[in-house]
């Protein structure tokens, strides 16, 4: 099972590889391949059959990009954050460590 510390929505920064220092929004997350894709990291061109719906030819696609080389991004202190979990009124929220704001 993968780190659970992120999640759709979020802004992360990739921390490794090409797209280093890169920050995005998660669009989805496959917790059990532990894999995300995130807008704008890990493009790559495609050729795609042309169809009834689409025309075809050569576009840009984000591909998947392990969890391990993603951090939650915390704006306030423009770096990536680790997370820790708090319960507050019996309810768990997701905490940056460095700046200890609510993600």
């Amino acid at each position: 099972m993968a780190i659970a510390r992120i999640k759709k929505n979020d802004t992360v920064i990739c921390t490794s590889g090409v797209d280093a220092g890169r920050t995005g929004t998660v669009k989805m997350v496959d917790p059990k391949k532990g894999v995300a894709i995130v807008e704008g990291l890990n493009v790559h061109k495609k050729a795609m059959r042309r169809t009834e719906k689409t025309p075809g030819g050569i576009i840009d696609k984000e591909m998947p990009i392990r969890l391990c080389k993603l951090m939650p991004y915390d704006a306030g202190k423009k770096a990536g954050t680790r997370v820790r979990t708090v319960v507050a009124d019996g309810k768990k929220s997701r905490v940056s460590v460095k700046s200890g704001k609510a993600l």
